[in-house]
């Protein structure tokens, strides 16, 4: 299964500039497999507005679904982009440094940083639950195997197919 997420920015110069895709490039971000019409994928997609570019990362809305498929699929991504931004908002709520302007802060330090209060909000939640209530069991997140690689030269031509597979606007066509 994918991993899918919502873009809010409304300026084309922070994706152009952001480390988003530093991990897909660079082949360490979490594996996803799925396969659409036949043909096999295997980087994660991101869920964006019209304004942004048809790359294969980037599943943009259908603003006028026609068909039953399409249909479906505007109210799934709908409810998708909803669902992110109903997250967000409660972290936004309850932790000032999450509704602060993140683009100064170093990637690692934002990912600290949502960590964190993401679990001090799952905290928050459990203390304020039923006491009676069941609590799931907990599942660890399949490690990925991460492949050495030698030769610099493969490496950096690894990368850049990495990087053009991004950016691949008949994958994002087919998509």
């Amino acid at each position: 299964m994918a991993c899918i997420f919502w873009f809010a920015w409304y300026d084309i110069n922070v994706l152009e500039a952001s480390h988003l895709f530093s991990n897909l490039t660079q082949g360490i971000a979490p594996p996803a497999h799925y396969v659409i019409q036949g043909k096999e994928y295997n980087m994660g997609y991101y869920l964006a507005d019209g304004i942004y570019p048809k790359w294969s990362t980037l599943v943009q809305t259908i603003h006028d679904p026609r068909g039953p498929k399409k249909k479906i699929f505007a109210m799934k991504q709908e409810a998708c982009r909803k669902d992110v931004e109903c997250a967000f908002g409660v972290l936004q709520s309850r932790f000032a440094i999450v509704a602060e302007p993140a683009r100064f802060w170093h990637k690692h330090i934002l990912h600290d940083i949502m960590t964190t209060c993401i679990i001090m909000h799952n905290m928050i939640i459990a203390d304020e639950r039923d006491v009676t209530a069941s609590i799931e069991d907990h599942m660890e997140t399949p490690t990925s195997e991460v492949e050495m690689v030698l030769d610099e030269n493969t490496r950096f031509q690894q990368f850049l197919s990495r990087h053009r597979g991004i950016r691949d606007k008949d994958a994002h066509i087919a998509l």
